[in-house]
């Protein structure tokens, strides 16, 4: 958590170069978007607005989404040069096969991966071009950022974990060597993803699963986040897309521990730590079940005085954690230019405890539909309420052109 904080040197080196090397690859961003309508057409604006020179975005829509369907090709007619539609026919439907579907009419050296909701800085492609330049990486990981923490009580933690784990975590993880990576704004080498057959077409955990994969063949990842340039996004609207979200991640997670490639990591410690964190969910499903338990045995059970005082060891890391939360609040209020008032830091250490006995029942969860092999994709909704706003296109400058489109009949 406080790994990129240790030094100066370490935090310098989470973010991209000051002086960015010129573009040396060719990038096809896919953006797969499904019931979408409300933020995949600015994510595709921004995403042709990018700067750099050879770019191909392919905008990945169902055959049963006529909603998201028209919205790309609006997109697409308003940017006939940049933008390919490609239909999903695939049954069921999920993230990575729409993925490997458009995988096929890719051209790029460099596949990068976006959500539909993203809002994506117009230089990004030439950091991450010159990152892999720099380091001669197979894979790059750029930032997210969810941002807005003043949403919900539950929004404000779901904020802070984003900030830690794509500021610090992951950084620690490319060190390790061994990296869950993150589901957008991560790119990986072309040559790469086909010689991997892509991603997994039936794990909940697509990005951990290839990254996982990758880790264990040896490939070289890099994280860079520069609070300039993240890729923004929103928390989920409600409470219940929240939990059905971290079901699906935690499921994939035991998903990708029951596959088993972690276990080709070449070192006894990476294997360790592969093992410790896909089985998190576990650790989480026996957490919530105690929960009940301790209110139990702290009504009816007495126990010696030396019992009780132990008990209370585990609160120590407790408040250290909380602490480093408000001091990562504080830090992402300045970084981001957005005020922290002085309820949301009430909200913060209040949600603590609630927060923790959230995920863990998401986990028990997770569990279970793993143990009755319910595999079914739970999608998030983005209703775009973290987007600047943006001009409208002018609908006298469409293009008489039609959008390029691929993978379906009409």
């Amino acid at each position: 958590m406080l790994h990129a904080w240790k030094s100066d040197g370490n935090l310098r080196k989470t973010g991209f170069s000051a002086n960015p090397l010129p573009p040396a690859h060719s990038f096809t961003l896919l953006v797969p978007g499904r019931h979408e309508e409300e933020v995949m057409g600015q994510t595709l604006d921004t995403l042709a607005a990018q700067t750099h020179p050879n770019v191909q975005i392919i905008a990945i829509v169902g055959d049963d989404d006529p909603g998201t369907d028209r919205v790309v090709r609006e997109a697409a007619a308003r940017h006939p040069e940049l933008i390919t539609v490609v239909v999903d026919s695939s049954v069921p439907k999920n993230k990575p096969k729409a993925l490997n579907t458009a995988l096929a009419y890719a051209t790029g050296d460099i596949v990068g991966v976006f959500d539909a909701e993203d809002e994506v800085h117009p230089h990004l492609l030439e950091l991450i071009d010159s990152k892999f330049s720099e380091t001669d990486a197979g894979v790059v990981q750029g930032g997210v950022q969810l941002m807005n923490f003043q949403s919900s009580w539950w929004s404000l933690r779901n904020v802070l974990e984003y900030y830690f784990w794509f500021r610090s975590r992951l950084h620690f993880h490319a060190g390790a060597r061994f990296i869950p990576l993150g589901g957008n704004t991560v790119f990986i080498k072309r040559a790469l993803l086909e010689r991997n057959d892509g991603w997994d077409a039936e794990c909940l955990a697509e990005d951990c699963e290839i990254g996982v994969r990758l880790s264990s063949q040896g490939e070289k990842v890099v994280v860079a986040y520069s609070p300039e340039v993240v890729t923004r996004e929103e928390t989920p609207g409600t409470l219940m897309s929240l939990f059905k979200q971290r079901t699906r991640w935690n499921q994939g997670f035991l998903q990708v521990l029951g596959k088993g490639e972690w276990k080709k990591l070449p070192t006894v410690r990476q294997r360790l730590f592969a093992r410790y964190i896909l089985a998190m969910p576990f650790l989480q499903a026996i957490t919530g079940l105690m929960i009940p338990l301790s209110l139990v045995l702290i009504l009816f059970v007495k126990v010696p005085t030396v019992i009780a005082l132990i008990t209370f060891i585990p609160l120590a890391p407790t408040l250290i954690t909380v602490a480093v939360e408000i001091a990562g609040l504080g830090e992402f209020g300045r970084l981001y230019e957005t005020r922290v008032r002085a309820r949301d830091y009430v909200r913060l250490v209040l949600g603590t405890f609630p927060f923790q006995v959230f995920l863990a029942i998401a986990a028990i969860r997770s569990v279970l539909r793993q143990l009755r092999n319910e595999t079914g994709w739970e999608k998030t909704a983005h209703a775009g309420v973290h987007l600047r706003p943006m001009e409208s296109a002018d609908p006298h400058q469409i293009p008489d052109r039609e959008p390029e489109t691929v993978g379906s009949a009409r």
